[in-house]
């Protein structure tokens, strides 16, 4: 029996993702993503992670196919054999980091992060931070740009580009990774256990104001912030063999 029956396509705003979620729309029946049990998302990771978030709390498995720039998430583009395509697919099941922190007007902030959460500063001043893991404060100030935490999933974007490792998805460890630091100058980081608890605390985050981000949901002027993993929630890409997500961050640690 096949895995999936009904099929919908998502597509990037771009040219070439709009006129292959077209062609697929002709050559395959669809439904509405809400009422499917497969998406096909048409584009880049940045779609793929918008439709990860829009379907968040649906555990609706997603089938990228590369129409945009970056492609690490996704798979190559063909038009033929999507249904046997689809049943050989295998699956990838990832937990999203969950943000909660509270701004300098006492509010409160939640939100959830597939890649990352980071801090970053405002202003031309660096940011103090204060980091504590499972209530153990284990740097009394941070001085840099900003500090990113990172699932395995997303240790291959931001986490990368500042000089984070590259995590493979079984590891069970979370990133924690400094932007630009100024002081300690030789700290680089550090890996932690995925079930660990992270609090930031900006200091003198008046004068030296700091943003939350997760993935792309950003709060200004926060003053404390807390990230741990989400395992309530299941996010499950689906690729094809020999391209799974653990192969992927496994190439992509060999260039």
């Amino acid at each position: 029996m096949p895995r999936f029956h009904k099929i919908a396509f998502v597509a990037s705003p771009n040219g070439n993702a709009r006129e292959a979620a077209a062609l697929l729309m002709r050559r395959y029946d669809h439904v509405a993503p809400e009422d499917a049990d497969v998406v096909v998302a048409l584009g880049g990771d940045g779609l793929m992670l918008q439709v990860l978030h829009r379907f968040i709390d649906a555990a609706k498995p997603i089938y990228g196919m590369n129409r945009g720039t970056v492609g690490f998430l996704m798979n190559e583009f063909r038009d033929e054999d999507l249904l046997e395509r689809l049943e050989a697919s295998h699956r990838s099941v990832i937990h999203p980091l969950l943000m909660e922190a509270a701004d300098t007007e006492g509010r409160k902030h939640r939100a959830r992060a597939i890649n990352e959460v980071y801090l970053l500063r405002q202003t031309h001043q660096t940011a103090k931070l204060k980091i504590a893991v499972d209530g153990h404060v284990r740097l009394e100030e941070l001085i840099a740009d900003g500090v990113l935490a990172a699932t395995a999933a997303g240790s291959t974007a931001y986490n990368l580009s500042v000089g984070g490792p590259i995590l493979p998805l079984d590891a069970k460890l979370l990133a924690l990774t400094p932007i630009s630091a100024f002081r300690p100058r030789r700290w680089r980081g550090a890996l932690l256990p995925d079930y660990a608890r992270i609090r930031i605390e900006v200091l003198d985050a008046e004068h030296r104001p700091v943003a939350a981000v997760a993935d792309h949901t950003e709060f200004r002027r926060v003053c404390t912030v807390e990230t741990w993993l989400d395992r309530a929630t299941d996010l499950v890409l689906l690729h094809d063999p020999g391209h799974s997500l653990d192969e992927r961050i496994l190439r992509e640690q060999f260039g």
